[in-house]
């Protein structure tokens, strides 16, 4: 896999726009990738907010390498604060019962189904108690078991997608998770790490970012 950390110019219009639009977001990040990307792709990113400074980090994990070049011009040429370094290979071999700490931003929501309509409706979860009940139940499905978390940085955001002529609104909503847990099945987590975890992965949620604790 490749991770990349990209610096977006807060005070780039286009930036402005996106910071507050998934769908857009996400529509200028895959400028970066080839329009016929492999089915086994799964572009997973988060966007990072520097309190105090208004920086705005995006980092992005693929299974393909990145070109960024394109961004370099998008926003009449300044929607990067600079241009990003190489993308960095990262392929963990991370054994059960390794502890480590994580960062999730996540979209967690309960399938209900809606009165005389056929499909199911995802309806976010608001309450921390339940959220951390949501977390400890994708732990169980995902490789890991929870040791610590809090939750921080609930946000609401709405957008439109467009398919063809068609439309329809996108409205998420994200918490972060941070913490601390521990493999329970290699192979599985391993797994975890390239697809990510929850809905809403193509709109800044379900990247799973570690780092070994000591």
């Amino acid at each position: 896999m490749y991770l990349s950390q990209l610096l977006l110019n807060p005070h780039n219009r286009q930036v402005q726009r996106e910071v507050g639009n998934p769908y857009q977001l996400h529509r200028t990040l895959m400028r970066g990738f080839p329009a016929d990307l492999p089915a086994d792709e799964r572009v997973l990113y988060r966007l990072e907010m520097q309190a105090g400074t208004g920086g705005l980090t995006l980092l992005v994990q693929s299974i393909h390498q990145p070109d960024w070049s394109p961004l370099e011009s998008a926003g009449q040429g300044r929607y990067l604060l600079q241009s990003p370094e190489a993308p960095k290979r990262f392929q963990p071999e991370l054994p059960a019962e390794t502890k480590l700490y994580f960062r999730l931003r996540a979209n967690p929501t309960v399938k209900k189904q809606r009165e005389g309509h056929k499909n199911s409706n995802r309806v976010p979860i608001v309450h921390e108690e339940k959220q951390d009940a949501w977390l400890q139940q994708k732990a169980d499905l995902h490789g890991f078991r929870i040791l610590q978390s809090r939750t921080s940085g609930d946000d609401r955001l709405s957008d439109w997608i467009r398919r063809g002529e068609e439309s329809h609104r996108l409205r998420l909503y994200t918490v972060q998770f941070d913490g601390l847990l521990e493999i329970t099945d290699a192979d599985v987590f391993a797994q975890t790490l390239a697809t990510g975890i929850g809905p809403a992965r193509a709109f800044g949620c379900g990247l799973l970012s570690i780092a070994l604790a000591r």
